[in-house]
């Protein structure tokens, strides 16, 4: 639970994948890059809450507009620590996790603390254009799996993940 955390807190961007529901795609499966945040950079600044910010003319957000169920994958790849220790990026001990969940809009008392998530992580997303209807939401997580060693995936429980410290 502790290494979903860490891996989590720090990325910046993580593979989202999606059921298509676009003319020619319907029903197969669609990743699609996305920036996320838990929270502003550093150590023990993270909730475990993947936020995102999002407009309907995005295809993926339009997928979830149809079925917000999805997974998101976030790697140790996309940091330092793995090209530090050579480690390819499907080498298991450059660590990556898998949740698996739905996206949901942050209601009104989370907006704030969604904002500063990702604004403090990304700041050019407060000038992307006003009148693309942006909105924040989140990854409401259901099943986590931690690759992080060779001999297979480790199940973490929402639960579990939730009551760690990063």
């Amino acid at each position: 639970a502790r290494m979903a955390r860490y891996v989590l807190h720090s990325c910046d961007w993580g593979a989202l994948a999606t059921l298509s529901a676009q003319e020619g795609l319907r029903g197969r499966p669609f990743a699609n890059i996305f920036s996320l945040s838990d929270g502003p950079p550093g150590p023990w600044g993270g909730s475990g809450v993947p936020y995102l910010y999002l407009t309907d003319m995005e295809i993926s957000v339009q997928d979830l507009e149809v079925n917000s169920n999805a997974s998101l994958t976030v790697s140790l790849a996309q940091t330092p620590y793995c090209r530090k220790h050579r480690y390819d990026p499907q080498n298991p001990l450059c660590a990556h996790i898998i949740f698996v969940g739905s996206i949901v809009k942050v209601n009104d008392s989370e907006a704030d603390l969604a904002k500063k998530a990702l604004f403090s992580r990304h700041p050019e997303m407060e000038s992307w254009p006003k009148d693309h209807n942006w909105f924040f939401a989140k990854f409401n997580i259901t099943n986590i799996w931690v690759l992080d060693y060779f001999g297979g995936l480790k199940i973490v429980t929402p639960e579990e993940y939730y009551s760690v410290k990063p």
